[in-house]
């Protein structure tokens, strides 16, 4: 055993650098861990940083000083963030309570339909069966909603914290944006001067990572901005919402897409029932989504991620059940990061084979 261990550590670990890289990858993954929630606008500020400098490259390459790039990157985040916060969330949340009010519609819909069953396959379904599980559903339901009200209440002190995080992440925008370089020097400091790993692990996450994400931010726009168009002609209640969900669907492939099929389903069912319009609502939905993986992942992608499907729905997963929401919105990302250090972690066998 000890010297299966120590051929481990002697394939691994017999370059200083990747015992330096083991230790800063401990000690981020501690932070997060420890002090995720109170540096999130940090984070959130470092991110959107990130995703704007692409931006900034382009304006750079046809020409445009660097300040006049950095000003007119910004002055467009700025607008996208004032009308994501004072349009796009109101209206959405009046909708979402809208459709909340709806819910007891909904389950007396789903109620009448569930009844229906015994009388049409009174083989495979008995009325006390079906009554059984209505009880037992509206129990859930009950309790669930008991759950919300109780984290609405206990939330309300967290309300100052987001009025906190969303003055302070435009004003750290700025700044990581501005002082980019220097920040960057001033974290080299901390790295050793003799760093290839490093520098491999980064090109490789630069390359694959900054593509992915500013893809998505494209799919994003494009897949909401057409489910709100398609939704709209249709005339379907609530076409913000859905269509908001159905842009965020595309964070998480396959997953994403498969549960937001459920609130557009049954916005559809609760409006016009088991008939044309639902139908037409689902094929549409279904065309968009084979539009979205067939054409316009392939043109925005291209090869600049390269996961397994069960690689994808594993870091989905882990990192969703680490950090909530955060980790499954950044699990790919995450996922790909790891794949850059397995990929370029030197061992003694690529080397002899160097």
């Amino acid at each position: 055993m000890k010297q299966l261990i120590n051929d481990f550590f002697d394939r691994y670990f017999h370059d200083e650098e990747s015992v330096i890289l083991l230790i800063l990858l401990s000690i981020a993954l501690a932070v997060l861990l420890l002090l995720g929630s109170i540096l999130a606008p940090l984070i959130a500020a470092i991110i959107i940083a990130y995703l704007m400098q692409g931006l900034v490259n382009l304006l750079l390459r046809y020409g445009a000083s660097p300040r006049l790039a950095f000003i007119a990157v910004y002055t467009l985040f700025i607008g996208l963030f004032l009308v994501l916060l004072f349009y796009l969330m109101p209206r959405a949340w009046n909708q979402l309570r809208r459709l909340a009010n709806e819910i007891p519609n909904l389950l007396s819909e789903g109620q009448t339909a569930l009844m229906s069953l015994p009388e049409n396959y009174p083989s495979l379904f008995s009325e006390a069966q079906v009554r059984a599980f209505i009880d037992g559903l509206g129990g859930e339901i009950g309790g669930f909603g008991q759950t919300i009200l109780e984290y609405s209440l206990a939330s309300l002190p967290s309300i100052f914290a987001w009025v906190i995080f969303l003055v302070l992440v435009p004003i750290l925008v700025f700044f990581v944006m501005k002082d980019k370089d220097q920040l960057v020097l001033w974290a080299g400091n901390f790295l050793p001067r003799n760093r290839p790993l490093m520098i491999r692990i980064w090109k490789e996450m630069d390359e694959q990572i900054s593509n992915y994400i500013r893809g998505k931010a494209v799919e994003i726009f494009i897949v909401g901005g057409a489910a709100y168009v398609m939704f709209v002609i249709l005339g379907i209640n609530y076409a913000l919402l859905l269509s908001v969900l159905v842009g965020l669907s595309v964070i998480v492939p396959y997953i994403g897409a498969t549960v937001v099929t459920l609130p557009v389903a049954a916005v559809a069912y609760v409006q016009w029932g088991i008939g044309g319009e639902f139908y037409t609502v689902l094929i549409a939905y279904l065309v968009l989504q084979v539009i979205d993986g067939n054409v316009l992942v392939p043109i925005i992608f291209s090869e600049a991620v390269n996961l397994h499907p069960v690689a994808i729905i594993a870091a989905v997963l882990i990192f969703g059940g680490v950090w909530g929401m955060a980790g499954v919105f950044f699990a790919i990302p995450l996922a790909t990061m790891v794949k850059a250090i397995i990929n370029a972690w030197p061992s003694r066998v690529q080397s002899k084979k160097q």
